[in-house]
């Protein structure tokens, strides 16, 4: 390994599923350096045993990043090598491994990259989806308005989408997706690399159905293609109707009149207490409910 006076961070890409995914490279290295700065050590433990990699291991995750990173950092500035892992995949991609990388360049030490797995790059290549040009999300917004809104700008790239989702937002997650786009192209992967991976393709409705009807289980990749907005000038489904009859065809759809409300307002732009008061003084006008 190059000495210098400084030492250098390796950035090392682990595998997402199957141990088999590493490469000879980032083996070594894990081997030399004189620490390794894990997510989960527990985790990365595990992948040391496989590969009877014997080298010291530290935490270094979102909530000790700042403490961690310091010691990190000091060793580095004493000419320590360090191996830089998150759980699964390549570090400093939706991980706080970016804030170590930052500060080790502004400190003047050397940023080593040793390519390997990507679960997004994994999911776009055997989803069937366009990967001449592609606009990773990370992860969404929890509150569907602020999903629906990032959805809908990262649209406008005019690239494929890709972003992580959990198992428990899964659904509400493509049911943003079938009310933002009058169309696309979805393809939601699970499990990559492991003995259950499985790719789900179709329209949103076609996906969501699926894991209504199966429960979704695992870590999610979700590629979103073809894409037609909702509110583009030209396709503005609502545009001819009254707030109420916009809020009626949500529960249409199937929502309840609360959700109806919340999605009516993002499409129309409007707060929700003023569509709440308008569909309620409609309703309780002509009798209905």
């Amino acid at each position: 390994m190059e000495q210098n006076q400084k030492g250098t961070l390796y950035l090392a890409a682990t595998p997402i599923g199957n141990l088999e995914d590493i490469t000879y490279r980032v083996v070594r290295i894990l081997n030399e350096v004189d620490i390794i700065a894990a997510e989960d050590t527990r985790v990365t433990q595990k992948l040391c045993n496989h590969y009877s990699i014997e080298r010291p291991l530290t935490s270094y995750h979102e909530h000790n990043k700042a403490t961690s990173g310091t010691a990190l950092l000091k060793r580095l500035r004493e000419g320590q090598h360090v191996a830089l892992v998150s759980d699964a995949g390549t570090p400093a991609v939706s991980d706080p491994g970016y804030d170590l990388v930052v500060q080790a360049i502004k400190e003047g030490v050397t940023v080593v990259p040793l390519p390997g797995a990507s679960a997004a790059v994994t999911a776009l290549i055997a989803s069937g989806l366009p990967t001449e040009r592609f606009y990773f999300l990370g992860f969404l917004p929890r509150k569907e308005a602020d999903k629906r809104n990032a959805l809908q700008k990262a649209a406008e790239t005019e690239a494929t989408l890709l972003f992580y989702e959990s198992p428990h937002r899964v659904k509400d997650t493509l049911w943003t997706i079938k009310e933002a786009f009058v169309d696309c192209e979805v393809v939601a992967a699970r499990e990559l690399t492991k003995k259950f991976e499985q790719f789900v393709r179709g329209s949103a409705d076609d996906v969501l159905t699926h894991f209504t009807e199966n429960a979704p289980k695992g870590e999610f990749c979700i590629v979103v293609s073809q894409i037609v907005l909702a509110n583009d000038e030209n396709e503005v489904w609502w545009a001819g109707l009254s707030t109420q009859d916009h809020v009626q065809t949500y529960v249409a759809k199937g929502h309840t009149s609360k959700e109806a409300i919340k999605l009516t307002a993002v499409d129309r732009d409007l707060p929700k207490r003023d569509v709440y008061a308008t569909f309620h003084i409609s309703t309780e006008a002509d009798g209905s409910e």
